[in-house]
């Protein structure tokens, strides 16, 4: 392999500029640690020159199928070595890549596929049903089938290994000759209409890849196991910030706690990702079984503000919290809590509510602000209420086929991210809530997050969701939703003088339901289908 001589990826005749890509972290490892395991997934185990062999005949596999650079190919997989795969070898060849939420209905899905223009979807075989009953729609030219149980049924098309083995592990240059190259459209989950697919650029992934390295402390001794959906922003682009280092991928199917316990202990885990909700399931686990962790274990947790209560616990547990804030739009995190080593001395309680914040931009982002409705940045008083704004070189492209959308969103040269918080005097931000989450009663403004922390701290709460509920005096009063841990008995009465003990009589929730709380494949509480619920037959505000 020519990987020193290499110039294959220099513009022009420039001596001083080579586009940036993740592709070449790839490159870089395999020709670095050729012998070191890359990716573990249950009995297979690859070292980086087998990866970088696998890569390289399913870069070649899709150019004979005829994809060629702008071209865009699919993925609907959980985190397995192909899925890995595909963030190397698609675009590689110039293509993009498309990893589709697993966890979407079949008419999103192929939406998404058809509105991405992808020509060849790589499918796991899990997810052939639904794929079958939307065929007649998609405008796909081929399937490549991820094939995990023999049992399963298949698409049209090859298997992936078949595929693999039938196609050359010859070197490909890296089709990349602007770092401006779409490298991933990344759906959002559709909330709030259909899905927007957000553009992101090589050099885009490139920087948030070694920002996640350097954030996280990582080195070629780092071992992360992957308990975040790799369709998720690309895994927060830990799918190519692990590669750089030559650290090992642990590929895991599912969130399956006894077997993430059993992974962590058995190959050394170092880091691992996730929202609020993955790090409870895995924090119970633990506890019911007299667990703690067994080394030192970098938990990045990010997607919903976490509350001071999940990241005390799971610290109590020997775990590391990191925690990290940004959105689909900025290729997941773009802000750090960053940790002063004067604050170790402060109290659990204390330690956890400073972490509890979105803090700073991240080393390699730079740009974020909090500004009120005319682009001014807001005090740094804790109090005052603005809308985090981003812009640099992870913030995305644009929504894909959307050119109305985008310019929404990048208003006034910024992109907005409907997240409102407030900026303490030392410069580090808080979240306090969606600006569709606001609940606004009697005129008062009140903030979910807030009211969700204070809930969290009952012994007995296992997850907690607050939303605005109709009310025919103040128009919108809280209400909390409630799934309580296994075995305790909570009541309306109970939970609701836990909350007027702690908080402004104003805010403590009018009424509380009990059960489970739905969520996205992110572990994102979808409260708009709370809101859907609890407004029906009102008249409402729109959110």
């Amino acid at each position: 392999m020519e990987f020193i001589n290499d110039t294959s990826a220099r513009k022009g005749s420039d001596v001083f500029f080579t586009p940036l890509t993740p592709l070449y972290f790839l490159k870089r490892s395999a020709h670095v640690f050729p012998e070191r395991e890359a990716v573990i997934y249950d009995d297979k185990r690859y070292t980086y020159a087998q990866f970088y062999e696998r890569v390289m005949c399913l870069a070649n596999g899709l150019k004979n199928l005829g994809i060629e650079k702008g071209d865009k190919v699919a993925i609907i997989s959980p985190n397995t070595p192909p899925m890995l795969e595909a963030h190397y070898g698609v675009p590689w060849i110039g293509a993009s890549l498309v990893a589709i939420n697993t966890r979407l209905s079949a008419k999103e899905i192929s939406y998404i596929i058809n509105h991405s223009d992808s020509r060849v979807v790589l499918l796991d075989t899990e997810f052939v049903p639904a794929i079958d009953s939307i065929r007649g729609e998609l405008r796909v030219e081929s399937f490549i089938n991820i094939v995990d149980t023999e049992k399963e049924k298949r698409m049209e098309g090859q298997e992936y290994e078949e595929f693999l083995s039938e196609s050359s592990p010859s070197e490909l240059e890296i089709a990349v000759e602007d770092e401006y190259d779409t490298i991933a459209i990344d759906y959002t989950s559709g909330t709030t209409g259909l899905p927007k697919g957000v553009m992101y650029h090589h050099r885009g992934a490139f920087l948030n890849a070694i920002g996640e390295v350097l954030e996280g402390g990582m080195n070629s001794e780092s071992v992360y196991l992957w308990t975040l959906p790799m369709f998720h922003c690309n895994g927060w682009c830990f799918t190519w910030g692990v590669t750089s280092i030559g650290g090992k991928h642990i590929c895991l199917r599912r969130i399956d706690p006894p077997r993430i316990a059993e992974l962590i202990k058995k190959e050394g885990g170092t880091h691992m990702c996730g929202a609020p909700t993955v790090y409870l399931i895995i924090s119970q686990h633990m506890i019911e079984n007299g667990m703690k962790f067994p080394g030192r274990v970098n938990c990045f947790i990010a997607g919903a503000p976490p509350s001071p209560t999940i990241i005390d616990r799971i610290e109590s547990l020997g775990g590391n919290i990191v925690h990290v804030y940004g959105l689909t739009e900025t290729y997941g995190p773009h802000s750090i809590c960053e940790w002063h080593s004067g604050w170790d001395s402060l109290s659990r309680e204390e330690r956890a509510r400073l972490k509890a914040r979105q803090g700073v931009p991240y080393i390699a982002t730079l740009e974020m602000r909090v500004v009120d409705d005319n682009m001014k940045d807001i005090p740094r008083d804790g109090r005052t209420l603005g809308e985090i704004v981003m812009r640099g070189n992870n913030v995305m492209m644009g929504y894909y086929k959307e050119k109305e959308r985008t310019d929404r969103a990048f208003k006034g040269g910024w992109f907005h991210s409907g997240d409102l918080a407030v900026v303490h005097p030392d410069g580090y931000v808080e979240i306090k809530d969606r600006k569709k989450d606001v609940i606004i009663s009697g005129g008062e403004n009140i903030s979910t997050v807030e009211i969700e922390n204070v809930i969290y701290q009952h012994p007995d709460v296992f997850e907690a969701a607050v939303i605005a509920a109709p009310d025919e005096k103040f128009g919108e009063v809280p209400k909390a939703f409630v799934d309580p841990k296994p075995g305790a008995s909570l009541t309306e009465e109970d939970i609701i003088k836990f909350c007027r003990e702690r908080l402004a009589r104003f805010k403590v929730p009018k009424k509380v339901e009990f059960g489970g709380i739905p969520k996205t494949s992110t572990g994102k509480v979808m409260k708009y289908v709370l809101r859907e619920k609890e407004w029906t037959g009102y008249e409402k505000r729109v959110h």
